[in-house]
């Protein structure tokens, strides 16, 4: 029986011997006539909107922040307006009366 590392030679395969940065893939590139979707090539560039100069500041973060968060969304008041619709209840509400006897101490005056 040989070991597993006998058969293994690096760089044979081919998700290893494409690993490295100068790599290039164009398979899947669209060719005339064959898909309705376009696929650019690897090599083509990539319009970037991102000004790497300003990406990483607190102005281009406060901007997000304004874009992002809908004010209309917002509620002022924690009620919103409503008015209360429930009753208070009694100092003595929901508590048992004297003929229940749950407040009796054992041994005292009855």
């Amino acid at each position: 029986m040989s070991a597993p590392q006998d058969d293994y030679t690096p760089g044979a395969d081919s998700i290893e011997g494409a690993s490295g940065a100068d790599t290039t893939q164009n398979d899947y590139k669209s060719r005339t006539g064959q898909s309705h979707i376009p696929v650019q090539n690897d090599e083509a560039p990539v319009e970037d909107p991102i000004d790497p100069n300003n990406a990483d500041s607190d102005e281009q973060l406060a901007r997000d922040d304004t874009d992002a968060i809908d004010q209309g969304n917002i509620v002022d008041e924690r009620t919103r307006g409503a008015t209360k619709n429930y009753r208070e209840p009694g100092d003595e509400e929901g508590l048992p009366g004297p003929e229940d006897g749950s407040s009796r101490v054992a041994g005292g005056p009855n």
